[in-house]
């Protein structure tokens, strides 16, 4: 019998383990912030390296900070040829998440620095993977399509040469605006599970690309990033509107999980979520294909309806990474692209107050057993 003081929280639900100053959320309002900023008054007026540059220094940048950042961030996008030829070499049978794990680790081999865990040399490395993730998942859709990689664009924004090197077009302010969102919202998250992860990495004193190949670890599960791509393919499964409720309903009488609704945190909804369905339903009447949308709203009132539960932020980004182009199977791949700011940013704020994370587990096992005589 386990004392007061021994009590197990499963999946450390509202454990508090480490102070920070990152992130804030408040799941019964419901309420995100960085950095102080609601979410809301940022989600469609920043762009992707304003908030970067917000989570990792704490503060908006200055005209002329952003220039300096945005310029190096640019610079620093092109990928080491090995690395093409690694991604060329993974199997088609290979998850896409894998070849982003693997990618990144052989980029920590080749910086001869890898070891160096001081400010400046972390704020290095991360300004380096936050320009070149874009572009390894990029090249991944391309040899996913069967088309060349397409060289990184200088001129470009982050978001706008992200869809340049995913598609060949160079995009218009809609689309570069919708990519800036949805990577903004997905940047970070307070403690998740592979930011967790990230930091539980740091605790030990390892290198900066052993942390961030962890979290991408954590985040291709589906029970967190990759939950993403299942969204996606419940919808083409229903593949028509009309058929939207009749699906969910045999999918709760099996029993069956049903992805993009629910989330730990959040109890009032995910306060990211109502921009990406007004994204999602830009994107439709910019196309003229209201299908996706369309499954997407039927499905949620059915399951508010049956099961009160919330749609997280998953849900309406995967009709959105489908218009955008992205393939099925690398929109956990976006979403990493996305969160390795956010990674850093707790990755920064652990080393700098560090200790090691080390919890005890509640034994339930054998005690005192002895050895049978002929093991002796």
């Amino acid at each position: 019998m386990s004392s007061a003081s021994e009590q197990v929280i499963s999946g450390l639900e509202g454990v508090l383990a480490c102070e920070s100053s990152v992130a804030f959320i408040d799941g019964n309002i419901p309420e995100l912030s960085y950095r102080g900023y609601n979410i809301h008054d940022i989600a469609e007026t920043l762009t992707y390296e304003q908030v970067v540059y917000l989570l990792w220094y704490d503060e908006l940048p200055s005209p002329e900070q952003l220039h300096t950042f945005r310029n190096d961030l640019a610079a620093r996008r092109g990928i080491p040829s090995v690395v093409i030829d690694l991604l060329r070499l993974m199997p088609a049978s290979a998850h896409p998440m894998a070849g982003l794990r693997t990618a990144v680790s052989l980029l920590g081999t080749l910086d001869p620095q890898a070891d160096d865990n001081s400010p400046a040399d972390l704020h290095r490395k991360a300004a380096d993977l936050t320009a070149k993730i874009p572009t390894i998942v990029a090249v991944q859709a391309r040899l996913q399509m069967g088309q060349a990689p397409i060289e990184p664009d200088a001129s470009l924004s982050l978001a706008g040469n992200y869809h340049y090197m995913l598609t060949g077009k160079r995009p218009d302010t809609t689309i570069t605006r919708t990519i800036d969102t949805s990577l903004l919202l997905y940047a970070e998250h307070e403690t998740n599970a592979s930011t967790f992860t990230c930091r539980a990495v740091v605790g030990t004193e390892s290198d900066y690309y052993s942390a961030v190949v962890a979290g991408i670890g954590a985040i291709k599960g589906p029970l967190h990033g990759g939950a993403i791509d299942e969204v996606m393919r419940m919808f083409l499964e229903i593949d028509q509107p009309e058929r939207a409720g009749a699906y969910l309903d045999q999918a709760l009488a099996a029993k069956r999980k049903i992805s993009g609704f629910g989330h730990r945190v959040y109890r009032a909804g995910d306060a990211r979520a109502p921009h990406l369905r007004a994204m999602a339903e830009r994107l439709a009447e910019a196309t003229g294909d209201r299908k996706w949308f369309t499954i997407a709203t039927t499905v949620e009132q059915h399951m508010r309806q049956a099961k009160g539960i919330i749609a997280n932020v998953d849900y309406y980004a995967a009709p959105v990474l489908y218009h955008l182009g992205f393939p099925l199977a690398l929109f956990t791949n976006f979403v990493a692209s996305a969160r390795i700011s956010g990674w850093s940013a707790h990755i920064f704020e652990q080393y700098a107050n560090n200790r090691l994370i080390r919890p005890r587990a509640l034994y339930t096992g054998h005690r005192g057993r002895q050895l049978p005589a002929d093991y002796q």
